[in-house]
């Protein structure tokens, strides 16, 4: 799945997790509410939990849920989360620009938070 991809998925995965934060949430049941694939579900669950974004348990009680509130969760923490290796240039001044443009834009994602989004998609519905 392309950047892009991944992060929408991220954002969408999350929103639902803020919708209800203290209640562990599986895989097969977003992936229903959001209509994606389980598998997909799962592996965004695996970014996302290697950026510390979210907990997971295992069992017949276990999915996710957010580590820390909505509104700490800037939509760059998630870029972040998902963007893996963004450019690789060999050119080391190039590279450098592109570093400090990355991080600008992380920090103006950062900006807006994840309780922003849910917010507005309340707004829509």
């Amino acid at each position: 799945m392309a950047q892009s991809g991944r992060f929408q998925l991220s954002v969408r995965v999350l929103a639902v997790l803020a919708s209800e934060p203290d209640a562990m949430h599986t895989s097969a049941a977003i992936a229903e509410a959001l209509k994606e694939s389980a598998v997909m579900v799962r592996r965004t669950f695996l970014l996302l939990h290697k950026a510390g974004l979210i907990e997971q348990k295992k069992g017949p009680h276990g999915g996710a849920k957010l580590t820390i509130p909505a509104k700490q969760i800037g939509l760059g923490d998630v870029f972040e989360a998902t963007a893996g290796d963004w450019l690789s240039i060999e050119d080391k001044a190039v590279s450098v620009w592109i570093k400090k443009v990355r991080a600008d834009a992380v920090k103006a994602m950062n900006e807006h938070s994840l309780a922003g989004v849910v917010k507005r998609l309340k707004k829509t519905k």
